[in-house]
């Protein structure tokens, strides 16, 4: 089937969460149909569009320029949120001219289906009603849940401000959208009651396992603890950030030589603050490979306390071998049997007990990571989440 593919970025560097969901789904179903695959071309990241080959039979680079989040302009499209009726989360990935690039496409290569992956291409895309809305997070929800966690009145009420104007963008592009795919059954409901929509399925979340498997015998130690997550992802920072302050101190009164590595691209200047002076802490930024930090490590955290969609790092570490505890937000959307393939605690003494427990007792870490690792062997492949997707797309709407 000849489908059409948006996105507002291209799959390498694969360093989201989102990505990772999407790159994995695409091997599979770039080998089915011919995938068309549009995305914003990022002019520091010419890997992209070099690499799009691996999952995409054609590929359109549309070069824009999306300001980082820590420059001048990208503090200027946090004030025009302020007064502009959509969403700054979704208006900073609408360059000028793609609407009118996509319309020509359509036109010249009449798809059989289309695809658009995430909520901020639906601000560009012309033909919503008859396009497939892969949606991983429900926004609304994480944007309200930003307003209950803001930590003073100026954050509090613009969090207020984007998350109403999240709310009312969300709900209109569900509507119009021919069917929406959720990743979870509870990201599926909530989006049935909030938007008031019908047409909504779900996928179960995957796992590369092979790609994850330790080897035996296992590399060097690199931490107690270990923190997985793009550090640009604003509920990461919140929760690792939480986790050093709240959480991390309660631990080291019973185990002062406690470790910590948080692992992940951007980390803010707040968090590497936090690392400054204490050895135990390892901020890394960027690494080309995340599996020696988590097999390298005994516990794998995810103190969320914000968030939406499924948290792949919790199937990524389960796959890799090391027992997790998380909070319930950090886990919700995932089929997990807690307490015996995870540790589940949402408060900081909770959550401190959890990781003592865990670190205090070899065998313990053992039986609940092999009970993990038994559970996503068998039930979450890729290929099978593909062939989920792949029969959503095969009943969707026709473009032509």
């Amino acid at each position: 089937m000849k489908t059409l593919w948006v996105n507002s970025n291209f799959m390498h560097p694969t360093t989201k969460g989102g990505q990772i969901r999407t790159l994995e789904m695409l091997r599979h179903l770039h080998r089915w149909h011919e995938i068309h695959y549009v995305a914003i071309e990022n002019p520091a990241q010419p890997e992209g569009p070099a690499r799009a080959h691996e999952y995409s039979f054609k590929s359109y680079p549309f070069k824009h320029s999306i300001p980082d989040k820590s420059s001048p302009a990208f503090y200027a499209e946090l004030l025009h949120g302020l007064i502009s009726p959509t969403p700054v989360a979704v208006e900073r990935f609408n360059p000028p001219g793609m609407r009118a690039f996509l319309e020509d496409l359509i036109r010249k290569e009449r798809f059989e289906c289309a695809v658009v992956d995430h909520l901020a291409p639906t601000s560009y895309f012309p033909d919503l009603p008859h396009a497939v809305f892969f949606q991983h997070n429900v926004e609304t929800v994480i944007w309200r849940r930003h307003v209950e966690h803001a930590g003073d009145f100026l954050r509090r009420a613009y969090f207020k401000l984007q998350a109403d104007r999240m709310y009312h963008y969300e709900r209109r592009v569900s509507r119009e959208s021919g069917h929406i795919v959720a990743v979870s059954k509870k990201d599926a409901d909530e989006m049935r009651r909030l938007f008031d929509v019908t047409r909504v399925s779900e996928i179960p979340t995957g796992v590369n396992i092979e790609y994850f498997l330790p080897p035996e015998p296992r590399l060097g130690t690199v931490a107690d603890l270990v923190f997985v997550g793009s550090m640009d992802w604003l509920p990461n920072v919140d929760g690792i950030v939480n986790f050093v302050r709240e959480v991390l101190p309660l631990i080291r009164r019973q185990r002062p030589e406690t470790t910590l590595a948080v692992v992940g691209r951007t980390p803010p200047p707040k968090l590497l603050q936090l690392a400054v002076g204490d050895p135990k802490i390892q901020v890394t930024g960027t690494v080309p490979d995340i599996r020696p930090y988590l097999w390298g490590s005994a516990v794998s955290i995810v103190p969320l306390r914000i968030g939406g969609g499924t948290r792949l790092k919790i199937y990524e570490a389960m796959a890799a071998k090391i027992p997790v505890v998380s909070t319930t937000i950090g886990a919700e959307g995932l089929t997990v049997n807690p307490p015996r393939d995870i540790r589940i605690a949402d408060s900081p003494q909770e959550f401190a007990a959890q990781c003592l427990d865990l670190l205090s007792c070899p065998e313990t870490r053992t039986r609940i990571a092999t009970s993990a690792w038994e559970m996503v062997n068998a039930n979450f492949s890729w290929e099978h989440v593909s062939r989920c997707f792949e029969h959503i797309m095969l009943s969707a709407p026709r473009m032509s």
